[in-house]
């Protein structure tokens, strides 16, 4: 499990090619020291298990479900990632439950910028519609963010400095693809009101 809160921007060293999946290299100084084989790391949102970790490089396979469904299979060497490590118990959940199991991809259509923050408003499959509430939580890209804002085809957020400096939503431009998860308790709501 992870908050959403990105510990730092890492960066995709290597990616090979290994038929219906790949294997990921990725530099982040913070995340990797002390990371161990099996253990967990989100890279843009993606909830990935350590294979290896060398000084500040880690690899993860990602089958080809992971690579459908999420906008992994788009990254290149040189490509900036979003980096969080799992959370412990003993942890304060800063931003929200996330799992790391990416529901879908939006797309930057907007942003406009103001004196101290950014409004960026991103596209919405038609199947999280159901799932996005305004004031509600979502993960953009491994971010735990707040909705200000929703329609039947689009959200948007607010970025504050922090969130601008500190992560790929920072530099992102419209037209690029991002992952999206929604709030996991909504979906376990549903489920529990449909059965009903």
């Amino acid at each position: 499990m992870f908050t959403g809160i990105v510990e730092e921007l890492g960066e995709v060293v290597q990616i090979e090619q290994l038929g219906d999946s790949a294997r990921l290299a990725v530099r982040g100084k913070t995340v990797t020291p002390g990371a161990r084989h099996g253990e967990s790391i989100a890279v843009n949102g993606v909830c990935l298990t350590v294979v290896d970790a060398n000084g500040e490089v880690f690899t993860a396979d990602v089958m080809k479900e992971t690579l459908t469904r999420s906008c992994l299979g788009v990254l290149m060497p040189g490509s900036r990632v979003n980096l969080e490590r799992a959370v412990r118990a003993d942890q304060r959940l800063g931003g929200h439950i996330v799992q790391g199991h990416v529901d879908g991809t939006g797309v930057i259509l907007t942003r406009e910028p103001a004196e101290h923050w950014e409004i960026v408003r991103l596209s919405l499959p038609a199947e999280l519609n159901r799932y996005v509430v305004e004031k509600g939580s979502i993960t953009v890209d491994g971010v735990s963010l707040t909705v200000f804002a929703v329609d039947e085809q689009s959200f948007a957020v607010s970025l504050i400095p922090t969130t601008l400096g500190l992560t790929t939503l920072g530099f992102k431009q419209p037209g690029d693809p991002v992952n999206l998860e929604v709030d996991i308790i909504a979906k376990y709501v549903e489920k529990l009101v449909t059965r009903s």
